[in-house]
């Protein structure tokens, strides 16, 4: 199997006291852009664990982005096959 394209990612994370935020960015192979954000919260009762955080954070920023992403080819599709596009509301 050959790779035709490949995307760029990246990720970054900041932690404030029980709260993790994550940023993420990915290029896509026509030069597109797209960035999203995620947010966790630890529980005060819960062991401190970095890692968590960022999973969390990390996984729901990349949601973001992926809901992005089906957005953008739903466009393409639709106006590829010349029906229009209703935008989703977020």
């Amino acid at each position: 199997m050959n790779t035709l394209v490949g995307w760029h990612v990246e990720m970054e994370f900041k932690e404030e006291g029980d709260r993790t935020r994550a940023a993420a960015m990915v290029r896509l192979s026509d030069g597109t852009e797209m960035r999203g954000h995620g947010n966790a919260n630890r529980h005060p009762s819960d062991p401190e664990q970095l890692r968590v955080g960022e999973e969390i954070a990390g996984a729901r920023a990349l949601m973001d982005i992926a809901s992005q992403m089906l957005q953008k080819a739903h466009v393409e599709i639709d106006e590829a096959s010349g029906r229009t596009s209703h935008p989703i509301h977020r």
